[in-house]
């Protein structure tokens, strides 16, 4: 593998860790990328861990930095994400690359049109919630977590989705939870498939490279522009993956 792919991954880490601060939908970049310079499905899906865990750990940074935080919430709702996510994990190492790839083209056009449901304006916090409504977030997190492990693509729409229509945050806070969540049950996802042979530590690393200066970047921007940059870049996101589910690139 010659440099000018090794910088061409980096730049797409770049791109996709951006895109799954802000909105979703970056693994749509990098696992084709990985496929494409010869990894098999279930070795590019383990590889992309790295990438994920990086992005995340810098978004953190980044959101901590501009004191966006709620530890203690996110930790909670990752209790509930994390023993999904092992399973999906174990599952996604025993799968076949055909299973794989059909799957993940299903759950691709499945979450456009779910992401694509209108949403009304909330507050920054849960103000008047009702207990109907927050006591779904628990199995909501539970399988968006079994998805994240297995598969991972767009798992960022899924949790905005859950976290703005069920506890009506604040897209900025929507976003930081969603990449603390999803930091802390990568670990183990990554290390189930670094376990089974499934991860490519050379790739992931450049692609964890460029990851984490997008999600740095994003988290910054995620912050100063507001929840009306982050739609704008969420519309761009879903356009791009309709287009791509279209066969127009």
């Amino acid at each position: 593998m010659d440099f000018l792919q090794y910088l061409f991954l980096f730049a797409i880490g770049i791109v996709s860790g951006f895109l799954n601060v802000m909105a979703g939908g970056g693994s749509t970049l990098t696992l084709p990328a990985l496929i494409f310079m010869g990894l098999d499905s279930a070795l590019a899906n383990g590889t992309n861990r790295i990438h994920i865990i990086t992005q995340n750990i810098a978004a953190v940074a980044s959101f901590r930095r501009q004191e966006v935080h709620e530890f203690q919430k996110s930790l909670r709702l990752t209790l509930w994400a994390l023993p999904g996510a092992i399973a999906g994990a174990l599952l996604a190492v025993n799968v076949s690359d055909a299973l794989f790839q059909k799957l993940l083209g299903i759950v691709l056009i499945g979450t456009v049109f779910t992401i694509l449901i209108p949403q009304k304006p909330h507050g920054p916090h849960a103000g008047g919630l009702s207990r109907h409504r927050e006591k779904w977030i628990y199995p909501a997190m539970f399988g968006i977590g079994f998805y994240g492990g297995f598969i991972q693509v767009s798992v960022g729409f899924l949790f905005m989705a859950a976290l703005y229509h069920l506890l009506k945050m604040n897209l900025v806070y929507v976003n930081m939870h969603k990449v603390t969540i999803v930091l802390m049950y990568m670990v183990p996802a990554l290390l189930i498939f670094a376990l089974t042979g499934n991860v490519n530590w050379g790739l992931g690393l450049v692609l964890g490279a460029g990851g984490a200066i997008g999600g740095w970047w994003a988290a910054h921007a995620s912050v100063k522009g507001g929840e009306k940059l982050i739609r704008i870049i969420l519309a761009v996101a879903i356009g791009l993956m309709a287009l791509k589910l279209f066969g127009a690139f």
